[in-house]
């Protein structure tokens, strides 16, 4: 047994560990588990959603070979351990991108999948799933089920935003889509409600395809934030737009995030930004993966690690519930300054578990301040559920069976295409098994 954590680094678990490297090697250590397991790639979530304490975990990064590539559909077939940052790096040199990309590119592609991540551009290209033409999935008894939109859709339906629950990901076919070349036009604005970051949304939808804030959660002075937006450009500027990549090169006694640092951080990070506001040309990379460049930054936290909670809310009451928790982490003493704030747009999700529907979400990191923060959390659980929003499971590492099972309607329809011999931290927490 093997103790592995997941990116938040609150409790590491014992698992016994399966490296695959090929597809015959995937299948003959089905046969040999004797435990229930789960597909693990990059261990990017932050919760227990890539681990299962006591069982079973296939890692999958080995798996991955790029299969084939038409340079002229943008078609890319690969093994779903490769990573988002080995595709990004190989075909945006060919003038083909990732449509739909997280804040990590240290990412897998069957993770990517199984989690049906988002970006900053929902409300043009949905969430990654919308872009994936097709999956070959091995089932624990040995079962081949070759899936897309058209062909066993029932299944494909499942597979995205399906925890790795349905089987593992071996291979699939994603649609990338044209670029000139690396470069963004970006512009930054500063913004001091909620009501202002709600206007800046609603019009920038229209003409700027990525927008995303961040929002000082501790501020006294109101709601303030940051607003961010662009648009693929041919510009071609002098450098690589590369930022220098720093470490945290161990974890430290106790957590830097704390109420001592928050407030001084985030007022500092407020005016940097307001500072350098306005219009630029800016790389891809510290564009959409903003912390990729400092590696470890999850050791920061401290020896407790530290909890992510995101949440979506109905766009109907969207600001009034987003100022509730906001006003309500304000009150408990509590803090974040990886905050992030945006929108989703009106889309037909893909998967029958997808997180993205219809509304405004909301992205906190919380240092694992033990009941306290748990208590915070039971708070900001009642705004959610009130409203009718949900939570995301590859954030999450302590929403409950109730909470669950109200904000994925479909769950019930899900179960039907339950792999029997996959379980989870996150599947036994929340639906039993």
């Amino acid at each position: 047994m093997t103790p592995i954590n997941s990116w938040g680094r609150l409790n590491p678990s014992s698992h016994v560990l399966y490296p695959l490297s090929n597809r015959q090697l995937l299948e003959s250590q089905l046969g040999q588990s004797t435990l229930p397991g789960i597909a693990h790639g990059m261990g990017r979530s932050y919760g227990d959603s890539c681990l299962n304490p006591g069982g079973s975990l296939w890692l999958t990064s080995g798996l991955d070979h790029f299969r084939s590539f038409d340079s002229q559909s943008g078609r890319l077939v690969c093994e779903a351990g490769v990573q988002l940052k080995a595709i990004q790096q190989l075909l945006i040199p060919q003038g083909w991108m990732l449509p739909v990309t997280p804040g990590t590119r240290f990412v897998t592609i069957g993770g990517a999948i199984a989690n049906d991540v988002h970006g900053k551009n929902h409300h043009v290209q949905g969430s990654f799933g919308d872009h994936v033409t097709y999956i070959k999935l091995v089932r624990t008894d040995g079962e081949v089920i070759e899936c897309s939109p058209n062909e066993n859709p029932e299944w494909f339906a499942a597979t995205v935003g399906g925890l790795g629950l349905t089987g593992i990901i071996a291979e699939a076919e994603i649609q990338l889509r044209k670029v000139e070349g690396p470069w963004l036009e970006t512009e930054t604005i500063p913004y001091f409600s909620l009501e202002e970051f709600f206007t800046l949304a609603d019009e920038s939808e229209n003409d700027w395809e990525y927008t995303v804030s961040w929002v000082d959660c501790v501020s006294r002075k109101g709601t303030r934030g940051i607003f961010m937006r662009a648009n693929h450009t041919s510009a071609s500027p002098s450098g690589d737009g590369q930022k220098r990549s720093l470490s945290i090169p161990f974890v430290p006694p106790v957590s830097l995030v704390n109420r001592l640092t928050l407030q001084p951080f985030n007022h500092s990070y407020f005016y940097l930004q307001q500072r350098q506001s306005g219009r630029a040309i800016s790389h891809y990379g510290p564009f959409f993966y903003p912390l990729d460049n400092i590696r470890n930054w999850n050791r920061m936290y401290g020896p407790r690690g530290f909890y992510q909670y995101q949440s979506v809310i109905p766009r109907h009451c969207g600001k009034a519930a987003t100022q509730a928790m906001l006003d309500e982490i304000a009150r408990s003493g509590e803090g974040s300054f990886l905050t992030v704030l945006k929108t989703f747009a009106k889309r037909e999700a893909p998967g029958l578990m997808s997180f993205p529907m219809e509304g405004v979400t909301l992205a906190l990191d919380f240092p694992n301040n033990g009941h306290r923060t748990l208590n915070l959390f039971e708070r900001l659980d009642g705004i959610v559920s009130e409203a009718g929003g949900r939570i995301y499971p590859a954030k999450d590492a302590r929403m409950s069976k109730s909470l669950f099972a109200a904000g994925y309607p479909r769950l019930q329809e899900f179960l039907q295409y339950r792999d029997p011999g996959i379980s989870s931290g996150f599947s036994r927490r929340v639906i039993g098994s």
